[in-house]
């Protein structure tokens, strides 16, 4: 049985644990997606058990969000029996869907738990409408796209499948050197087989050359004093262009991050949801306090409309390019790890010429080389650029990340790798979490710390769908779990409590900036 089209672009958040889940639906996210205990491409994490798939959808469920769960390892002869046992357990549990990458596995889901949507992983590699078309067939509900596509390819594949197949498209995170995830890499320097959730990550480290009669002399493959990084990619952040992949029809946004924090899930599921909210308020699709009205669509021209080949309809295609880096300064590229681009002239009037060097296709998204084609491709009807809020666009910064990108989605601004370093940025900590809040003495909030509290710390609390709350430690009034009062909050792991006017959330997160901005290296 089909299930109709989302109303709204869905919010998809990682969870390595049953917190993590939580966690990510009290922030917003519209379905979270999670690894069992085997079978899914994570292994670090905790994962979830079945107990924990039972307990995570029903309060997934009591607060209108769905559970995703993934089984895309590819996997060996003498696993095909477990993993049929393990599905037809989890059919049970009251999750929502599977995310799998072999097409063995997919038809074996479908007859051990024919109830349960069946979702295409990015390690299947689907870069054409042709393999799209071919997985709904088999019974497919969604198709998670190769990190490797461009806008112009999500428009292409979205104009040439059914409506009720759903694109997923990652939006944040940690990108990956392999062709869709699938690498051996670690397998050879390691013996941990990255296709069944044990990547090593050896792209992430750091190479010298060795000469076999200098041991322990390592020269540098790139001559700087640090030596070189081979395959280190630079991290997503597609906060500010949200507008520009949801026009081109992605259905889905993926958050990565099963190994992260609770609090990285619940940071990343606030600022990316309440940047969708802001597309549905600005284009029109609902109001403020979210009232509907006028149904979703994304901005798809497909064959058969009768502004599908019109070149003014191309022309729109640049002209949305060029309104989406409207507000980005030079330096801003440079953040995100990309050359400011050279715009096309709005006001100019599209020739058959400009038209034709619009119809041609790169052989890749680096490659400067094009190759001449018939292949009529869809362009998305022309909108205003949704503008976010600064604060908004701030939450990225704000949690541990490596240099940013626009991954692969503009061609024009190249995704590249950090040739310096693995390490993380850090410029903010968690400090604390929220036990409870109660107005009593004018209000007083108790919580777990994690890392030292003072009098006059700014700190901030992080609130579900709303601008973090901004508070100034106060000078007095800070006590230990026994009520007597301390100077500081110094020990971690430790129950304090604070006065706090403004009412907070249990679970929210107490962040404040570190001293100085650190690299932490994971």
């Amino acid at each position: 049985m089909r299930i109709p089209t989302r109303k709204k672009p869905e919010v998809l958040s990682p969870a390595g644990n049953l917190r993590g889940l939580k966690t990510a639906v009290d922030y917003g996210a519209d379905a979270v997606y999670c690894g069992g205990k085997a079978f899914g491409m994570r292994s670090a994490p905790k994962n979830l058990s079945l107990e924990d798939f039972e307990e995570g959808s029903r309060y997934a469920h009591e607060r209108g969000a769905r559970v995703y769960v993934t089984c895309n390892v590819l996997p060996r002869n003498n696993e095909i029996e477990a993993l049929r046992e393990y599905v037809g357990q989890l059919k049970d549990t009251g999750v929502d869907a599977l995310i799998v990458s072999d097409i063995g596995v997919m038809l074996m889901a479908r007859q051990v738990a024919p109830n349960l949507e069946l979702h295409v992983s990015t390690q299947a590699g689907v870069t054409n409408y042709q393999a799209a078309n071919a997985f709904y067939e088999l019974g497919a509900r969604r198709v998670v796209l190769a990190r490797e596509m461009d806008l112009q390819a999500v428009r292409d594949i979205r104009a040439n499948i059914p409506d009720d197949l759903d694109i997923e498209c990652f939006v944040h995170g940690a990108m990956c050197m392999a062709f869709s995830g699938r690498c051996l890499f670690s397998n050879y320097l390691t013996g941990r087989d990255g296709n069944h959730g044990e990547c090593a990550q050896p792209c992430r480290w750091k190479y010298s050359i060795v000469e076999e009669k200098r041991p322990g002399q390592y020269f540098p493959i790139e001559q700087t004093k640090d030596g070189a990084y081979l395959f280190n990619s630079q991290d997503m952040n597609m906060l500010g262009h949200l507008d520009d992949l949801i026009d081109s029809g992605a259905t889905s946004l993926k958050i990565e991050g099963r190994a992260k924090s609770a609090y990285y899930i619940a940071a990343m599921t606030n600022a990316y949801k309440t940047a969708v909210n802001e597309y549905m308020i600005q284009r029109g699709f609902e109001s403020a306090d979210g009232t509907v009205l006028r149904p979703f669509h994304d901005q798809v021209i497909r064959p058969g409309d009768p502004d599908f080949g019109d070149p003014n309809a191309e022309d729109a295609v640049m002209r949305n390019a060029d309104a989406a880096f409207s507000g980005v300064s030079d330096e801003g590229y440079e953040q995100l790890g990309a050359a400011a681009p050279v715009k096309s002239d709005p006001t100019a009037e599209p020739d058959n010429l400009s038209y034709r060097a619009r119809s041609t296709r790169r052989k890749s998204n680096t490659a400067a080389e094009t190759i001449e084609t018939d292949w009529q491709h869809a362009a998305v009807r022309p909108a205003p650029h949704v503008e976010l809020p600064e604060w908004l666009l701030e939450e990225t910064d704000k949690v541990a990340h490596r240099d940013y990108s626009t991954g692969f989605y503009y061609p024009e601004h190249k995704v590249t790798q950090n040739t310096d370093r693995s390490a993380y940025f850090r410029s903010w900590m968690v400090v604390g979490e929220v036990l409870s809040w109660n107005a009593d003495e004018g209000g007083r909030v108790t919580l777990m710390s994690r890392n030292k509290i003072e009098p006059g710390q700014e700190v901030e609390f992080l609130l579900p769908g709303e601008r973090p709350l901004a508070f100034t430690v106060p000078e007095s009034g800070l006590r230990d779990a026994d009520g007597l009062p301390v100077a500081a909050i110094n020990n971690p792991a430790h129950v304090f409590s604070m006065p706090c006017p403004h009412p907070v959330p249990i679970n929210a997160a107490i962040r404040s900036r570190t001293k100085k901005p650190t690299l932490k290296a994971e």
